[in-house]
């Protein structure tokens, strides 16, 4: 599996802000993505150690909307908490590592 394919998008509740000042970054994930595929993907993208790797699945969720008359779906998703080694830390908004050829030719 792609790197970039496997992380999905960085997750930024309150419960994963204060995550991060404890070094653990929460992200959705390919459904498809194993333990290993994460830390690898979080090893190339952001260029930091990974020390553990968690994974769970939301279940579908259906609910009934009062003021609408309808019922809204929310889809099932994996997410995962990486804690990364050391004092190390990430910008999860931002995607890091090496920079491309056409971005050192413009300086």
């Amino acid at each position: 599996m792609k790197n970039y394919n496997t992380i999905i998008q960085s997750v930024l509740t309150e419960k994963s802000s204060r995550g991060q000042e404890k070094g653990q970054y929460t992200f959705v994930v390919s459904r498809s993505a194993t333990k290993i595929d994460i830390k690898k993907a979080i090893k190339e993208i952001y260029g930091a150690d990974v020390a553990t790797v968690r994974t769970m699945i939301n279940p579908e969720k259906t609910r009934y909307i009062k003021g609408r008359h309808l019922w809204a779906k929310r889809p099932v998703r994996k997410k995962a908490i990486v804690t990364l080694k050391g004092k190390q830390s990430i910008d999860p908004s931002k995607v890091g590592g090496k920079k491309s050829k056409e971005t050192k030719a413009k300086k």
